[in-house]
């Protein structure tokens, strides 16, 4: 069954030059931008929380010695950048779209508003979060469950650069077990990295299933926008 309103994660790597990992490349977000309008025009509704790891994350060596909350402010506005980066790609997708901010800064991003973001995709418009939750010391993956439960998104698409959830590194260990499905408790015992612990567990209280896919294998963002099932499913 296709979902009817779905949340989109996108990482800083949706956004990167694939050999350099970092930037903003035009041919990558373009292929991206497409596949996401291709799954809009089958009528489901579509929401993105965008990283910001291709420009500055918080939690690098790029950070080091620098205030923590500060370091995180200023990942949250590379997100804004990966934000309307997106928006501009979409829209010669010929797809109407809007970026929300949580931090306010009016000449570029409408504020986030919750009942504004339902409106806007009602209206079949996508919205893209950007900015995360607006505070220090919370990841985009918390961000992207947030900005889930809040919309009533039915589930959370988590696109990545691997096939789904291993029990550990694929590429340091050829023999790592792909998980086709997991629960809640069960990822968190384990101990994976793959969303942070808050994310999983908001998620679990809010009964909101998680997708996780490879989105460098073209037409894959179609495919889980439009619920094929693939890749791993948390729930």
């Amino acid at each position: 069954m296709t979902p009817r309103r779905v949340l989109l994660k996108l990482s800083g790597e949706a956004f990167a030059d694939p050999e350099l990992g970092y930037g903003i490349d035009p041919t990558t977000v373009k292929r991206v931008s497409a596949e996401i309008a291709e799954a809009h025009a089958s009528g489901v509704q579509v929401a993105i929380v965008v990283g910001g790891g291709n420009i500055f994350r918080g939690v690098s060596s790029a950070a080091k010695g620098m205030d923590p909350a500060s370091a995180d402010y200023m990942g949250m506005l590379a997100t804004v950048i990966n934000a309307l980066a997106l928006r501009d790609a979409l829209e010669k997708e010929g797809v109407p779209s809007r970026v929300q901010s949580a931090i306010t800064m009016q000449q570029l991003a409408e504020p986030y508003i919750r009942l504004r973001a339902i409106r806007h995709l009602e209206k079949g418009r996508i919205v893209i979060f950007a900015a995360g939750t607006g505070n220090p010391f919370f990841t985009t993956d918390t961000t992207a469950a947030l900005r889930a439960v809040e919309v009533g998104a039915e589930v959370l698409l988590k696109a990545s650069k691997v096939d789904g959830i291993y029990d550990k590194d694929p590429v340091a260990h050829p023999d790592a077990k792909r998980f086709p499905e997991l629960g809640y408790m069960e990822f968190l015992s384990l101990g994976l990295r793959v969303m942070d612990s808050t994310a999983i567990t908001m998620c679990r209280e809010h009964d909101v299933p998680i997708a996780v896919f490879d989105m460098t294998e073209p037409g894959n963002i179609v495919k889980a926008v439009l619920g094929e099932g693939i890749g791993t499913i948390v729930h």
